[in-house]
Formats: structure tokens, sequence, C-alpha cells
């Protein structure tokens, strides 16, 4: 059993799955599907979202210089800017919400010129004020206070490791690059390479940097050594990994693809300024079985993809139980003359 539920993990793209045996539950997640991508264009004012194959739409126009782009665990984006024509009124440095059905308010204000954003586990948010040498949090209600901003100067970027700990690279100054604990206390990571402009993990842990002022990609190990990843850019900005690893670097003009062996390609091009690029985040799937019901929880509303939910007692024939679009439940009882009942959702676009 525990052979082929091996094979079917490695074997199984775009699928979320869970195992019922006996009233248990056991949790599965195979390689995550394609994304879609978010980008800012500083310039142009608009958000647009470009679909694995690189076609582009508009998301949200009205904006003045959009800079710093995240998601929430909800699926809703949060846009760094510097003004916003929302109703009608301009209300300079604030983050603005955007709901997957595309319902954009303001989430918090002020929060000056919020160049980057990043979420901790707890879904705090964090944006870097390089003109007030500042890092601002922001709790999930909107209430932004400052979180670091001794020794700052210029910070341009920010990104979160695996366990929590927040990195922030200064722009002048060296570019020296801080890593702070939740608790707010600082070391340095690395003294500084050039100008930082972006920074990104990988699933590995190395952290990934966009060097202005030298058009590099640098990745530096978890003990801070680096190397040049990739080069030859006019003036990289975002960085942002996709599920499948590769690093997309937002530079001027144009958005590149890079894959986890280095090998550079042009996503697409034709942009003001591109700046800020995050990926959607997946659906989730969370399983859970009680009083002889299980209950199959697709998480992470969004327009972007739809689910399907099947069935199998043997992880060979799959049977479909339920379509439809996250957020839902799908609920049924638990055959208890069955070893075990396989469950997984397939997403769609």
């Amino acid at each position: 059993m525990r052979a082929q539920f091996n094979s079917f993990h490695r074997a199984v793209r775009r699928v979320f799955g869970a195992v019922v045996c006996a009233g248990a539950v056991l949790l599965m997640a195979a390689s995550a599907p394609a994304q879609n991508l978010f980008v800012t264009d500083f310039e142009g004012g608009n958000v647009y979202e470009y679909t694995p194959g690189g076609v582009r739409t508009t998301i949200a126009t009205g904006f003045t210089w959009p800079s710093g782009l995240a998601f929430d665990k909800a699926g809703n984006l949060y846009v760094g800017n510097d003004y916003n024509s929302i109703y009608g009124t301009y209300l300079d440095n604030n983050v603005t919400k955007i709901t997957p059905a595309g319902v954009q308010s303001i989430f918090a204000y002020p929060v000056y010129e919020p160049r980057e954003l990043a979420f901790d586990s707890a879904g705090n948010l964090f944006a870097v004020d390089g003109p007030s040498d500042t890092v601002t949090k922001i709790t999930p209600d909107g209430i932004p206070s400052t979180f670091a901003s001794d020794g700052l100067s210029y910070p341009d970027a920010l990104a979160f490791n695996s366990a929590g700990d927040l990195f922030v690279a200064n722009f002048s100054g060296g570019s020296a690059i801080y890593e702070y604990t939740p608790g707010g206390v600082r070391t340095t990571f690395s003294p500084g390479v050039g100008g930082v402009t972006g920074m990104a993990f990988n699933s590995a842990g190395n952290l990934f940097v966009a060097d202005f002022l030298y058009g590099d990609i640098r990745e530096f190990t978890p003990d801070g050594t680096n190397t040049i990843f990739a080069s030859g850019f006019s003036g990289p900005y975002g960085l942002a990994f996709d599920s499948a690893g590769n690093l997309f670097v937002a530079d001027y003009h144009n958005i590149f693809k890079i894959t986890p062996s280095g090998a550079v390609s042009l996503f697409t091009s034709g942009l003001n300024w591109a700046y800020g690029l995050a990926f959607q985040p997946t659906p989730e799937l969370v399983a859970a079985a009680t009083n002889g019901v299980i209950q199959v929880a697709v998480s992470m509303p969004s327009p972007y993809q739809s689910t399907i939910v099947q069935v199998s007692t043997d992880m060979v024939n799959w049977t479909s139980v339920c379509t439809n679009t996250p957020p839902f439940t799908f609920t049924s009882s638990i055959d208890t003359t069955l070893p075990c009942r396989f469950y997984r959702a397939l997403l769609g676009p």
C-alpha cells in the first residue's frame, strides 16, 4: 500500500489528495498546478494577470505607481501604491486589496511608498518604505505600525524564509541584507552585493536577490554564500517563484523566466515598467472524517480554477463525485465495508 501511495504521489500533477482508511484521514499534496502570474506596471498604473502561456488580462487600473504585490491565503491580492483613484478620490501611500472577484478597497492607510510586500504565517502584511527607512507591519485588520527602522538605509526588498524570519535588503548604504526574527531581533545576513530591489526564496531555502546596479540575479545559500545565478538584465526588480521552481524576473519592459538550471527565456514584453510580481496561491485540500462522514473541503476562493473531486478504492479507477469552484465542501458517508477510500481534487483552469 505504501509503495502504491508513493508512486501515486510522484506521478500525479495538478492534484491534491486524501486517503480515508477506517475513519482515519491521511493528507497528501502532489505537485502544484501551474499558476497565473500577477504583475504591477509601475508607470502604466495597471495590474496585469498572465496565464502560464503568457496571455495577459488587465485586472485593475487607476493606480499611480503600483509596486509591491502579495497574496493572502484566501486568494486576495494586495497592491502597494503611492496614489489610487478608488471612489473618485486620491489616497496617497496605501495598500489596496483586490478580492478574487475584482472588488477593490483600501486595506491600509497610510503606508508610505510600499515598494515590496510579504505576508507572514500569521496573516500580517509587511511592507518596505525606502524613503522613510522603515519596515511597516500591517495586522490582518489593516492597522499599520513600524516593525523596524534602526540602521535601515532605503530598504527596497523583503521576503520571509520558511522559518518565519523576515529578510530585508537596503538599496543604499552598502545594500546590507538583514534577518529579523518574528520578535524583531536583527542580525546581518550579508553585507551587501549592490542595489537590491527584489528578493525571493526557493523551496530549498536559498535566497535569490535582484541586483539592480549590476543587472544580476544572485543566489544565497542559508550560510550567506552567494553566487551569480543569472546576469545581463537591464534593471531587475521584482522576483517570484512559480510552483515548478522557475524564477520570474521583472526587468523594465520585460519579464524573464529562469529555470532551476539557470536557463533564461523571455516570458513577456511590452510593459511600461514591470515592478512587482506574485503568483496566485493554489487551492488546498483539507479532509476530515468524523462520525462516519468524510468531508473534503477545497479552500482559497478563486475564479481562476475549478476543482473536480474524485473517489477511488484502488487509486487506478476514479469516479468524479463533485465539480465546483473553490471554496466548497464535499460530504459523503464512509463505507466501512471498504478497506480504504482515496479522494483527490483535480485543479483546472
